[in-house]
């Protein structure tokens, strides 16, 4: 059986020295007998990832990213590689969460498209799926998380969709 993952998103939150108190404070708080039992993975702001990297070193505590780029590298400014996100020792990358697809127009494809640019630089794609209220009042809520989940995953092999997380969160909740 699959272990639980935990992971903490900490959004446009804290600054860096902020970044590093909350991690170092984790690792002291969470017992190591949770760690065993269920995966715990924090999410820090970009600027954050190689300093909590340093912190939860041998903690059994994993890090990732809240978004990456599509594209290897290039004139893209302000975005972040997969290599770039390995490099700072992430082990996961959060790809399609709602805030991305509502206020930067992420399509369902694009989010296709990075979920296979994880996979292949190594990285685990956390899929985010979820309904809006309006669209939940509708009851067409299982029709658009039906097309996030085929849209977002098309092309992926059954091998690799072992390494995929699908996260359910309505938008609403």
């Amino acid at each position: 059986m699959k272990k639980k993952l935990i992971a903490g998103n900490w959004k446009m939150n804290l600054t860096l020295n902020a970044s590093i108190e909350l991690t170092g404070n984790i690792v002291k708080n969470v017992p190591k007998k949770s760690i065993i039992e269920t995966e715990v993975l924090i999410c820090p702001t970009f600027i954050a990832l190689s300093a909590c990297s340093t912190l939860l070193k041998d903690s059994g505590i994993m890090l990732g990213a809240q978004n990456m780029s599509d594209k290897d590298d290039g004139a893209y400014t302000g975005e972040i590689s997969a290599s770039m996100l390995t490099a700072a020792g992430c082990e996961f990358v959060i790809i399609g969460h709602s805030e991305r697809r509502k206020y930067q127009h992420e399509s369902n494809k694009v989010i296709n498209l990075k979920i296979k640019k994880a996979i292949e630089s190594g990285l685990k794609p956390i899929l985010c799926v979820g309904e809006s209220l309006e669209e939940r009042e509708d009851e067409i809520y299982e029709s658009v998380v039906k097309e996030m989940l085929r849209d977002g995953l098309a092309d992926i092999s059954a091998e690799d969709m072992s390494k995929i997380v699908i996260e359910y969160e309505p938008v609403w909740a």
